[in-house]
């Protein structure tokens, strides 16, 4: 029951960054540093950012409805997130001038790995 109340928070997390990204474009990608094209820019933004965290959000929210699915999404959740940690932390180690909203970010994908990995190991022991 916790694994699926955290995955459905998880879901629910990227619902309104789907929303955020797909309804307020110009102001998302600011707050992370992007600067986009008018039409091309805007499309793509739209397309990858909020259509994909809008798919993410769905299957973090398909145990709600397919309980048996809960392991598998919950491994899915963990590699995201340890994929996240890893390139977010090399573009750390790359890049200077990271602004406050993607180290917030970054601190949330840490949260999301650690809780997702704890989940993880504490269920496959039950």
């Amino acid at each position: 029951m916790l694994t699926k109340g955290y995955l459905a928070l998880v879901g629910a997390l990227y619902l309104v960054l789907a929303l955020w990204c797909t309804f307020l474009p110009a102001q998302t990608s600011e707050k992370v540093g992007f600067r986009l094209i008018p039409g091309s820019g805007d499309s793509e933004f739209m397309a990858v950012y909020g259509g994909l965290e809008f798919g993410m959000a769905l299957v973090f929210f398909l145990p709600l409805l397919r309980p048996d699915s809960t392991r598998v999404v919950l491994l899915a959740c963990l590699l995201i997130h340890a994929s996240l940690v890893l390139f977010r932390t090399l573009s750390f180690v790359r890049f200077e001038g990271v602004g406050g909203t993607t180290l917030s970010l970054a601190g949330a994908e840490w949260v999301l790995l650690l809780t997702s990995a704890a989940l993880w190991f504490r269920d496959g022991r039950s």
